[in-house]
């Protein structure tokens, strides 16, 4: 059973029926296409005949109608046919796979009174001709895995008594992949469902798209990446890692790489921000990654390494939550997300416990030196409430339920 998840839902309402196309992009797997699959149902509860809704997944080897766009094409002239003349709604899923879809898309708008949503694993699928061809007609949804509150959600279904400490914890090992909370799965089974789609990223996102013949250096390359999320990212550290590792890499290489991840929806690049002078600092920025549970499934130790993985699902939920997020630089002092959004900004560090004075002051203290009245946040696992000096301190899972 699915659950709905209600704040994408709620943003594509009110275009549907509007001359728009509703893109959603999001990593491969996280739903994209079970919310395409509920907006039909909606449509339908909605007064609108199964017979004017056209759904084309394009990863199929088995539907004739997606291998070209003439065949996309005739299946929509078709279908309309059939249709009467009414509107249609089209529903292509992954449609980056098909060569000229910009082009394809264009013309439904022109030709065809339909309502169109199509969904991409890519995130750059409006920076190009789709963005030239459609200005203005067009509004992006990106979609990630679970938050916390929605696998808290899913988790009842079935086990209606769970708590939200006993669900952080299977969130904090599993990541938020709807799928494996449809079903109960041992951990060598989740570790197979997110290795899978991690070689599918690798491979049909990143190595068959920019055809990349060395398979075995990109692996190397994200392992490595993935291991230090939350750490600055220095490109000539890791290429002295690879030379350690008998690999010649060049910085060029390092740097297309990663963006081809950051293109995939597996990785962020998150930049530095001057708090002092406002200006984005060109270096040192940090790595996070979409989903938590593909490193679990790499490394097996996201309880050990909690700190990184606390600060990793923080930044990801302020992404949920339509911020744009910055590392903050104040003098010598460091504050790990400087959140912005049309209602202004606020300050989020995050640490696993203040179990020591030491922590309290290190945690606290980074705020010494931003001197302006926007909200600073300290977000831990403690219980008890540590608030001090106009600082907010909240326990982050309480944090993550928050609407």
């Amino acid at each position: 059973m699915s659950i709905l998840r209600s704040d994408y839902f709620n943003a594509i309402i009110p275009f549907m029926d509007k001359p728009v196309v509703k893109v959603i992009t999001g990593i491969r797997r996280c739903g994209k296409s079970v919310m395409m699959g509920q907006i039909q149902e909606y449509l339908v509860k909605n007064a609108v005949e199964p017979e004017r809704i056209l759904s084309l997944n394009f990863e199929s080897l088995s539907d004739e109608r997606v291998k070209s766009p003439e065949s996309v094409i005739s299946a929509v002239k078709s279908f309309s046919a059939d249709a009467g003349g009414k509107r249609l709604y089209l529903f292509f899923d992954e449609i980056q796979e098909l060569e000229g879809w910009e082009k394809l898309i264009n013309s439904f708008l022109v030709d065809f009174d339909c309502d169109i949503y199509i969904t991409g694993s890519n995130a750059k699928l409006l920076s190009g001709e789709l963005a030239t061809y459609l200005a203005g007609r067009y509004v992006e949804i990106k979609m990630f895995p679970f938050s916390f509150s929605e696998s808290l959600e899913a988790l009842r279904i079935n086990k209606p008594s769970v708590s939200p400490k006993e669900a952080f914890a299977l969130y904090v090992g599993t990541g938020g992949y709807p799928f494996l909370y449809n079903f109960e799965f041992t951990e060598p089974q989740k570790k197979q469902y997110l290795d899978d789609i991690f070689n599918s990223i690798i491979l049909k996102d990143i190595c068959d798209r920019y055809k990349i013949r060395d398979v075995s250096l990109l692996k190397s390359l994200i392992v490595f990446f993935i291991s230090n999320i939350g750490n600055t990212f220095s490109s000539s550290s890791l290429v002295k890692y690879l030379k350690n590792e008998r690999r010649s890499v060049s910085t060029e290489t390092v740097y297309n790489y990663l963006e081809y991840c950051k293109e995939a929806c597996l990785l962020h690049l998150v930049p530095r921000q001057n708090l002092e002078g406002k200006e984005l600092l060109a270096t040192q920025e940090k790595i996070y990654i979409t989903d938590h549970g593909i490193r679990q499934s790499l490394f097996m130790k996201n309880q050990k390494d909690i700190n990184q993985v606390l600060e990793n699902i923080v930044y990801i939920e302020l992404l949920r939550r339509g911020y744009s997020v910055s590392v903050g630089r104040a003098k010598e002092q460091e504050i790990d997300f400087c959140a912005q959004n049309e209602k202004g900004t606020s300050y989020y560090q995050v640490c696993y416990l203040l179990a020591e004075e030491k922590t309290v002051q290190r945690e606290f203290g980074a705020y010494d030196s931003v001197k302006d009245n926007y909200p600073k946040y300290v977000l831990s696992l403690d219980d008890f409430d540590f608030s001090q000096n106009g600082i907010i301190h909240k326990n982050v899972m309480e944090w993550l339920l928050e609407k």
